[in-house]
């Protein structure tokens, strides 16, 4: 009796375990067997950045340089008392490259001064040049230019020039070319009676260099050109040396040292000007 009492009491033990225990519901999410992609449908996202880089290297490189370039430059000084002075100077420098062949520039000027409140100082210069191949290790080059000077008493004078340009070094922090041109001159002195009116014919030669110091920070920069004339006993030169500071992006500040030589002067005035100034430059490229 004891014996059939544990079996009856064991085997609904049995029955009340196996109803708690839940067979799987294969229906549900997780318990559906992992989806396997094929290799074809969705690519992950290492392989579409791969995909996005080769067609980035099948589009071709446009390793033209900045297109638009403007420079400003801006300086003066001003005194009084035993002697009246004034000066003010601006210098701009604008580059526009059409494309990897072509390159237009300018380089306008003014400078304006009084002393003792007598005009010393209206200096106006205005040029237009283009470059032929100008990435390129030998190059070609043409030029106009504009001048009036109070302080050498030239009314007008035009230049037309064209020839070829070379350079010599161009490692990117460092640059020297040499440039050798055929150039027209015609000036008009304000003073006829001593001087008249030159029509003559030059070779210009130019030496320019520009470096860059302290990680790009400090540039120095010099030009000198070297111009005699073979119609007639008339020679010029004129140079300048410039450093300059980088303070951001787009200011900098600069000192400019410049001196320049004509051989046939008006009465009165000196064969020599030398001038050294300071002041700030500002720069924008596109």
């Amino acid at each position: 009796m004891k014996l059939k009492l544990l079996i009856l009491i064991f085997s609904l033990f049995s029955l009340i375990l196996k109803a708690q225990t839940t067979t799987p519901d294969t229906l549900k999410p997780e318990n559906l067997p992992p989806v396997q992609m094929s290799p074809d449908s969705t690519a992950t996202e290492e392989e579409q950045e791969e995909e996005d880089e080769e067609k980035k290297e099948e589009e071709p490189e446009d390793n033209t340089p900045a297109k638009f370039k403007f420079r400003l430059s801006a300086d003066g000084t001003y005194t009084s008392g035993n002697v009246n002075r004034a000066l003010m100077q601006f210098a701009s420098g604008i580059d526009w490259n059409l494309s990897n062949i072509l390159k237009f520039s300018s380089s306008p000027s003014f400078i304006y001064g009084q002393q003792n409140k007598q005009l010393n100082e209206r200096e106006i210069f205005a040029d237009f040049r283009t470059t032929v191949l100008y990435e390129k290790r030998f190059y070609y080059l043409g030029f106009g230019s504009y001048e009036r000077s109070n302080l050498r008493k030239i009314g007008n004078r035009l230049i037309a020039a064209g020839g070829v340009g070379f350079k010599l070094i161009d490692k990117g922090i460092y640059y020297l070319s040499v440039t050798n041109v055929l150039l027209y001159e015609w000036t008009d002195f304000i003073n006829n009676k001593d001087i008249p009116d030159k029509n003559l014919w030059r070779n210009s030669t130019r030496f320019f260099g520009e470096y860059s110091l302290a990680d790009g920070k400090m540039t120095i920069s010099h030009t000198l050109f070297l111009q005699p004339s073979f119609t007639e006993k008339n020679f010029r030169w004129n140079g300048n040396l410039i450093f300059r500071y980088q303070i951001t992006k787009r200011t900098a500040i600069r000192s400019m040292i410049e001196d320049s030589y004509e051989s046939v002067v008006v009465s009165g005035r000196k064969n020599n000007d030398f001038r050294w100034t300071f002041g700030v430059l500002f720069e924008f490229k596109k």
